[in-house]
Protein backbone atom coordinates (compact mmCIF):
# COMPACT_ATOMS: atom_id res chain seq x y z
CA UNK A 1 0.00 0.00 0.00
CA UNK A 2 1.47 3.25 -1.15
CA UNK A 3 2.16 5.96 2.12
CA UNK A 4 0.44 8.58 1.90
CA UNK A 5 1.65 12.57 2.30
CA UNK A 6 -0.67 12.54 5.87
CA UNK A 7 0.62 9.22 6.68
CA UNK A 8 4.16 10.17 6.27
CA UNK A 9 3.81 13.59 8.31
CA UNK A 10 2.11 11.24 11.37
CA UNK A 11 5.33 9.01 11.20
CA UNK A 12 7.51 11.65 11.05
CA UNK A 13 6.01 13.77 14.17
CA UNK A 14 9.04 14.57 16.45
CA UNK A 15 6.76 14.53 19.73
CA UNK A 16 5.93 11.10 18.79
CA UNK A 17 9.04 10.00 18.39
CA UNK A 18 10.29 11.32 21.47
CA UNK A 19 7.65 9.98 23.72
CA UNK A 20 8.21 6.82 21.84
CA UNK A 21 12.05 6.79 22.78
CA UNK A 22 11.85 8.64 26.19
CA UNK A 23 15.16 10.01 25.94
CA UNK A 24 17.93 9.64 23.57
CA UNK A 25 20.70 7.80 25.43
CA UNK A 26 21.24 5.21 27.07
CA UNK A 27 23.70 3.78 29.83
CA UNK A 28 25.11 0.37 28.81
CA UNK A 29 26.47 -2.06 31.11
CA UNK A 30 30.42 -3.28 30.23
CA UNK A 31 29.08 -7.06 31.81
CA UNK A 32 26.53 -9.70 30.15
CA UNK A 33 24.63 -10.69 33.68
CA UNK A 34 25.10 -9.47 37.61
CA UNK A 35 25.58 -12.17 39.38
CA UNK A 36 27.15 -12.73 43.36
CA UNK A 37 30.59 -12.74 41.97
CA UNK A 38 30.76 -9.75 39.47
CA UNK A 39 29.08 -7.66 42.35
CA UNK A 40 31.66 -8.68 44.92
CA UNK A 41 33.90 -7.35 42.45
CA UNK A 42 32.69 -4.64 41.02
CA UNK A 43 30.94 -3.16 44.29
CA UNK A 44 31.52 -3.88 47.72
CA UNK A 45 34.32 -5.50 48.48
CA UNK A 46 36.61 -5.34 45.60
CA UNK A 47 35.97 -1.18 44.22
CA UNK A 48 37.32 -0.28 48.16
CA UNK A 49 40.61 -0.79 46.65
CA UNK A 50 40.08 0.67 43.41
CA UNK A 51 38.88 3.95 45.09
CA UNK A 52 42.31 3.97 47.37
CA UNK A 53 44.05 4.05 44.15
CA UNK A 54 42.14 6.76 42.85
CA UNK A 55 42.33 8.52 45.95
CA UNK A 56 46.00 8.50 46.00
CA UNK A 57 46.41 10.08 42.40
CA UNK A 58 43.35 11.32 40.92
CA UNK A 59 45.19 10.58 37.44
CA UNK A 60 44.64 6.80 38.21
CA UNK A 61 40.47 7.94 37.39
CA UNK A 62 41.60 7.64 33.70
CA UNK A 63 42.62 3.85 34.50
CA UNK A 64 40.02 2.60 36.47
CA UNK A 65 36.55 4.92 35.95
CA UNK A 66 34.81 5.61 33.01
CA UNK A 67 36.00 8.95 33.58
CA UNK A 68 39.08 8.62 30.12
CA UNK A 69 36.31 8.72 27.41
CA UNK A 70 33.11 10.63 29.41
CA UNK A 71 32.24 14.28 29.30
CA UNK A 72 29.49 16.94 30.27
CA UNK A 73 27.46 18.92 27.81
CA UNK A 74 26.29 21.41 29.47
CA UNK A 75 23.96 24.35 29.33
CA UNK A 76 21.38 27.09 30.93
CA UNK A 77 19.25 27.19 28.02
CA UNK A 78 19.37 31.08 27.73
CA UNK A 79 20.43 30.89 24.13
CA UNK A 80 19.60 28.02 22.03
CA UNK A 81 19.88 27.94 18.90
CA UNK A 82 16.60 28.69 17.28
CA UNK A 83 14.71 29.14 20.24
CA UNK A 84 16.25 31.79 22.24
CA UNK A 85 16.24 31.62 26.12
CA UNK A 86 14.05 28.42 26.77
CA UNK A 87 16.02 27.61 29.99
CA UNK A 88 17.25 24.39 31.41
CA UNK A 89 14.21 22.27 31.20
CA UNK A 90 13.32 23.37 27.59
CA UNK A 91 17.27 23.29 26.86
CA UNK A 92 17.52 19.20 28.43
CA UNK A 93 16.17 17.21 24.59
CA UNK A 94 18.84 19.33 22.79
CA UNK A 95 21.38 18.60 25.45
CA UNK A 96 20.52 14.92 24.64
CA UNK A 97 20.48 15.05 21.04
CA UNK A 98 23.95 16.44 21.56
CA UNK A 99 25.11 13.56 23.59
CA UNK A 100 23.64 11.22 20.99
CA UNK A 101 25.73 12.98 18.88
CA UNK A 102 28.99 12.59 20.44
CA UNK A 103 28.17 9.01 20.99
CA UNK A 104 26.95 8.18 16.97
CA UNK A 105 30.40 10.24 15.58
CA UNK A 106 33.11 9.49 18.68
CA UNK A 107 31.99 6.89 20.50
CA UNK A 108 32.12 9.30 23.63
CA UNK A 109 29.76 9.00 26.62
CA UNK A 110 28.32 12.18 26.74
CA UNK A 111 26.00 13.09 29.93
CA UNK A 112 22.98 16.19 29.36
CA UNK A 113 23.62 18.85 32.27
CA UNK A 114 21.50 21.46 32.57
CA UNK A 115 22.12 24.03 34.89
CA UNK A 116 18.71 26.18 36.51
CA UNK A 117 21.35 29.04 37.46
CA UNK A 118 21.68 32.10 35.12
CA UNK A 119 24.69 33.67 37.03
CA UNK A 120 27.83 33.36 35.68
CA UNK A 121 29.93 33.31 38.68
CA UNK A 122 27.40 30.06 39.91
CA UNK A 123 28.11 28.45 37.01
CA UNK A 124 31.44 28.83 36.61
CA UNK A 125 31.75 27.19 40.20
CA UNK A 126 29.07 24.77 39.61
CA UNK A 127 31.10 23.27 36.41
CA UNK A 128 34.54 23.65 37.79
CA UNK A 129 33.28 20.91 40.63
CA UNK A 130 32.21 18.40 38.19
CA UNK A 131 35.72 17.87 37.42
CA UNK A 132 36.23 14.68 39.25
CA UNK A 133 33.31 12.72 36.99
CA UNK A 134 34.35 13.95 33.62
CA UNK A 135 37.57 13.71 30.89
CA UNK A 136 36.11 17.21 29.53
CA UNK A 137 33.42 19.43 29.34
CA UNK A 138 31.70 20.53 26.23
CA UNK A 139 29.21 24.36 26.49
CA UNK A 140 26.31 24.41 24.74
CA UNK A 141 23.27 27.38 24.08
CA UNK A 142 24.93 29.87 26.42
CA UNK A 143 24.54 33.65 25.57
CA UNK A 144 27.00 36.24 24.75
CA UNK A 145 28.55 38.18 26.46
CA UNK A 146 28.99 35.40 29.51
CA UNK A 147 29.79 32.75 27.32
CA UNK A 148 33.06 34.42 26.42
CA UNK A 149 33.80 34.97 29.85
CA UNK A 150 32.83 31.20 31.16
CA UNK A 151 34.89 29.76 28.32
CA UNK A 152 37.77 31.75 29.46
CA UNK A 153 37.44 31.14 33.17
CA UNK A 154 37.00 27.56 32.92
CA UNK A 155 39.61 26.77 30.27
CA UNK A 156 42.30 28.70 32.70
CA UNK A 157 40.79 27.36 36.11
CA UNK A 158 39.64 23.47 35.21
CA UNK A 159 42.47 20.57 34.32
CA UNK A 160 40.64 18.98 31.83
CA UNK A 161 39.44 20.25 28.26
CA UNK A 162 36.83 23.16 27.66
CA UNK A 163 35.14 23.50 24.74
CA UNK A 164 32.12 25.77 23.76
CA UNK A 165 30.42 24.68 20.04
CA UNK A 166 29.15 27.48 19.72
CA UNK A 167 31.59 29.88 19.69
CA UNK A 168 34.77 27.57 18.73
CA UNK A 169 33.47 25.08 16.69
CA UNK A 170 31.44 27.38 14.67
CA UNK A 171 34.25 28.98 13.86
CA UNK A 172 36.42 26.28 13.22
CA UNK A 173 33.61 24.87 10.41
CA UNK A 174 33.40 28.48 9.17
CA UNK A 175 36.74 28.49 8.73
CA UNK A 176 37.13 25.02 6.60
CA UNK A 177 34.50 26.36 4.66
CA UNK A 178 35.79 29.85 4.07
CA UNK A 179 39.05 28.31 3.39
CA UNK A 180 37.59 26.16 0.23
CA UNK A 181 35.43 28.59 -1.01
CA UNK A 182 38.98 31.16 -1.31
CA UNK A 183 40.23 28.72 -3.02
CA UNK A 184 37.25 27.96 -5.88
CA UNK A 185 36.88 32.15 -6.48
CA UNK A 186 40.58 32.44 -7.06
CA UNK A 187 41.50 35.36 -4.77
CA UNK A 188 44.12 35.80 -2.16
CA UNK A 189 43.11 35.58 1.40
CA UNK A 190 45.07 38.87 2.29
CA UNK A 191 43.61 40.85 -0.47
CA UNK A 192 39.91 39.79 0.39
CA UNK A 193 37.16 42.11 2.02
CA UNK A 194 35.07 39.87 4.31
CA UNK A 195 32.10 40.84 6.26
CA UNK A 196 30.78 38.95 9.87
CA UNK A 197 26.96 40.01 10.45
CA UNK A 198 26.62 39.23 14.16
CA UNK A 199 29.08 39.23 16.22
CA UNK A 200 28.28 36.70 19.15
CA UNK A 201 29.11 34.03 20.44
CA UNK A 202 29.57 32.67 16.73
CA UNK A 203 30.30 35.94 15.11
CA UNK A 204 33.27 37.01 17.41
CA UNK A 205 35.37 33.76 17.08
CA UNK A 206 34.89 33.80 13.50
CA UNK A 207 36.21 37.27 13.19
CA UNK A 208 39.65 36.44 15.27
CA UNK A 209 39.53 32.88 13.44
CA UNK A 210 39.75 34.64 9.98
CA UNK A 211 42.39 37.11 11.12
CA UNK A 212 44.19 34.49 12.24
CA UNK A 213 44.06 32.83 9.04
CA UNK A 214 45.77 35.82 7.29
CA UNK A 215 42.69 38.16 6.33
CA UNK A 216 43.47 41.59 6.53
CA UNK A 217 39.96 43.33 5.88
CA UNK A 218 37.03 42.17 8.32
CA UNK A 219 34.39 44.44 8.62
CA UNK A 220 32.06 43.46 11.52
CA UNK A 221 28.47 44.45 11.94
CA UNK A 222 26.00 43.57 14.41
CA UNK A 223 22.25 45.24 15.19
CA UNK A 224 24.23 49.31 15.88
CA UNK A 225 25.59 48.74 12.27
CA UNK A 226 29.43 48.47 11.63
CA UNK A 227 31.62 47.91 14.89
CA UNK A 228 33.66 51.02 14.72
CA UNK A 229 36.36 51.84 17.67
CA UNK A 230 35.99 55.81 16.81
CA UNK A 231 32.35 55.03 17.24
CA UNK A 232 32.14 53.60 20.45
CA UNK A 233 28.12 53.33 20.25
CA UNK A 234 28.54 50.87 17.74
CA UNK A 235 29.45 48.30 20.61
CA UNK A 236 26.82 46.74 22.72
CA UNK A 237 29.95 45.16 25.37
CA UNK A 238 33.19 45.02 25.44
CA UNK A 239 34.17 41.96 23.42
CA UNK A 240 32.77 44.17 20.11
CA UNK A 241 34.99 46.93 21.46
CA UNK A 242 37.27 44.71 21.54
CA UNK A 243 36.60 43.75 17.42
CA UNK A 244 36.16 46.86 16.71
CA UNK A 245 39.59 47.40 17.92
CA UNK A 246 41.15 44.76 15.02
CA UNK A 247 38.85 45.27 12.26
CA UNK A 248 37.34 47.46 9.62
CA UNK A 249 41.02 49.17 8.98
CA UNK A 250 38.96 51.44 6.34
CA UNK A 251 37.10 53.35 9.22
CA UNK A 252 33.92 52.47 7.41
CA UNK A 253 30.34 53.83 9.17
CA UNK A 254 26.66 52.61 8.71
CA UNK A 255 24.87 49.41 8.24
CA UNK A 256 25.60 45.99 6.71
CA UNK A 257 24.18 47.47 2.89
CA UNK A 258 27.20 49.97 3.24
CA UNK A 259 29.38 46.90 4.66
CA UNK A 260 28.65 45.03 1.66
CA UNK A 261 30.11 47.50 -0.92
CA UNK A 262 33.23 46.10 -2.57
CA UNK A 263 32.69 42.73 -0.43
CA UNK A 264 34.10 39.25 -1.04
CA UNK A 265 32.68 37.34 1.10
CA UNK A 266 29.56 37.97 3.62
CA UNK A 267 28.99 35.41 6.87
CA UNK A 268 25.44 35.61 8.37
CA UNK A 269 25.36 34.77 11.97
CA UNK A 270 22.73 36.82 13.14
CA UNK A 271 19.07 36.49 11.97
CA UNK A 272 16.72 35.54 8.96
CA UNK A 273 15.65 38.03 5.78
CA UNK A 274 18.28 40.71 6.41
CA UNK A 275 20.27 40.87 3.29
CA UNK A 276 18.69 42.18 0.03
CA UNK A 277 19.28 40.76 -3.27
CA UNK A 278 20.47 43.91 -4.94
CA UNK A 279 23.25 44.20 -2.12
CA UNK A 280 24.72 41.08 -3.24
CA UNK A 281 25.49 42.98 -6.69
CA UNK A 282 27.25 45.57 -4.73
CA UNK A 283 29.84 43.27 -3.47
CA UNK A 284 33.12 41.99 -5.61
CA UNK A 285 33.21 39.45 -8.52
CA UNK A 286 32.31 35.88 -7.69
CA UNK A 287 30.74 37.20 -4.12
CA UNK A 288 30.08 34.37 -1.55
CA UNK A 289 27.43 34.57 0.76
CA UNK A 290 27.34 32.08 4.13
CA UNK A 291 23.76 32.62 5.35
CA UNK A 292 24.30 30.93 8.49
CA UNK A 293 21.31 31.94 10.70
CA UNK A 294 18.85 29.24 11.55
CA UNK A 295 16.07 27.93 10.69
CA UNK A 296 15.71 31.14 8.29
CA UNK A 297 19.00 32.02 6.54
CA UNK A 298 19.79 36.18 6.35
CA UNK A 299 18.69 35.75 2.83
CA UNK A 300 16.96 33.31 0.69
CA UNK A 301 19.93 31.13 -1.18
CA UNK A 302 17.77 31.00 -4.26
CA UNK A 303 17.27 34.80 -4.19
CA UNK A 304 21.42 35.11 -3.64
CA UNK A 305 21.94 32.89 -6.45
CA UNK A 306 19.73 34.55 -8.67
CA UNK A 307 21.57 38.12 -7.29
CA UNK A 308 24.83 36.69 -8.98
CA UNK A 309 26.46 35.13 -5.70
CA UNK A 310 28.77 32.40 -7.04
CA UNK A 311 28.92 29.96 -3.82
CA UNK A 312 26.07 30.37 -1.26
CA UNK A 313 26.25 28.05 2.02
CA UNK A 314 23.44 27.89 4.68
CA UNK A 315 23.09 26.10 8.06
CA UNK A 316 20.71 24.00 6.75
CA UNK A 317 20.24 20.69 5.33
CA UNK A 318 18.15 21.39 2.81
CA UNK A 319 20.22 23.32 0.86
CA UNK A 320 23.79 22.70 -0.62
CA UNK A 321 26.90 23.36 1.52
CA UNK A 322 25.12 22.97 5.03
CA UNK A 323 27.77 24.50 7.56
CA UNK A 324 27.60 22.32 10.19
CA UNK A 325 29.29 21.86 13.42
CA UNK A 326 28.29 18.31 13.54
CA UNK A 327 31.59 18.15 11.37
CA UNK A 328 33.69 19.44 14.14
CA UNK A 329 33.22 19.12 17.93
CA UNK A 330 32.54 15.01 18.08
CA UNK A 331 36.78 14.57 16.99
CA UNK A 332 37.88 17.80 18.51
CA UNK A 333 36.22 16.34 21.82
CA UNK A 334 37.67 12.87 21.19
CA UNK A 335 41.14 13.98 20.32
CA UNK A 336 41.81 16.41 23.45
CA UNK A 337 39.90 13.85 25.67
CA UNK A 338 42.31 11.37 24.74
CA UNK A 339 45.40 13.37 24.96
CA UNK A 340 43.84 14.94 28.57
CA UNK A 341 44.74 18.05 27.15
CA UNK A 342 43.28 21.44 27.38
CA UNK A 343 41.99 22.78 23.89
CA UNK A 344 44.61 24.94 22.07
CA UNK A 345 44.88 27.00 18.91
CA UNK A 346 46.72 24.68 17.46
CA UNK A 347 44.34 21.91 17.76
CA UNK A 348 41.27 24.38 16.77
CA UNK A 349 43.50 24.75 13.55
CA UNK A 350 44.53 21.56 12.72
CA UNK A 351 40.88 20.84 12.76
CA UNK A 352 39.90 23.52 10.40
CA UNK A 353 42.84 21.92 8.40
CA UNK A 354 41.11 18.37 8.68
CA UNK A 355 37.71 19.21 7.31
CA UNK A 356 39.03 21.20 4.55
CA UNK A 357 40.99 19.07 3.10
CA UNK A 358 38.56 16.22 3.82
CA UNK A 359 36.85 17.10 0.32
CA UNK A 360 37.60 18.11 -2.88
CA UNK A 361 36.05 21.73 -3.43
CA UNK A 362 32.96 22.65 -5.56
CA UNK A 363 30.55 25.24 -5.49
CA UNK A 364 27.81 22.92 -4.11
CA UNK A 365 30.03 21.45 -2.10
CA UNK A 366 32.76 23.26 -0.59
CA UNK A 367 32.66 20.97 2.71
CA UNK A 368 32.38 17.66 3.46
CA UNK A 369 28.98 15.59 4.22
CA UNK A 370 28.48 15.74 8.12
CA UNK A 371 27.76 12.16 8.29
CA UNK A 372 30.95 11.18 6.70
CA UNK A 373 32.71 9.02 9.16
CA UNK A 374 35.87 9.40 7.29
CA UNK A 375 36.10 13.20 8.64
CA UNK A 376 35.32 12.90 12.06
CA UNK A 377 38.29 10.34 12.05
CA UNK A 378 40.56 12.84 10.21
CA UNK A 379 39.50 15.78 12.75
CA UNK A 380 39.91 12.83 15.84
CA UNK A 381 43.67 12.24 14.47
CA UNK A 382 44.62 16.21 13.38
CA UNK A 383 43.61 17.19 17.15
CA UNK A 384 44.90 14.11 18.74
CA UNK A 385 48.25 14.56 16.99
CA UNK A 386 48.65 19.08 16.74
CA UNK A 387 50.84 20.29 19.41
Amino acid sequence: MKETQSSRSERMDPLKIHRFLKGKIRISLPVERVDKEILSLLYTPGVAEVARVCAENPENTYTYTSRWNTIAVVSDGSAVLGLGNIGPYGALPVMEGKAFLFKAFADLDAFPICLSEDDEEKIIEIVKSLEPSFGGINLEDIAAPKCFRILQRLSEEMNIPVFHDDQQGTAVVVSAAFLNALKLVGKKIEEVKVVVNGIGAAGYNIVKFLLDLGVKNVVAVDRNGILNEKHPETCLNEYHLEIARITNPEGLSGGLETALEGADFFIGVSKGNIVKPEWIGKMNRKPVIFALANPTPEIDPRLAKEAGAFIVATGRSDYPNQVNNLLAFPGIMKGAVEKRSKITKNMLFSAVDAIANSCKPHPDRIIPEAFDMRVHQSVYFAVKNSS
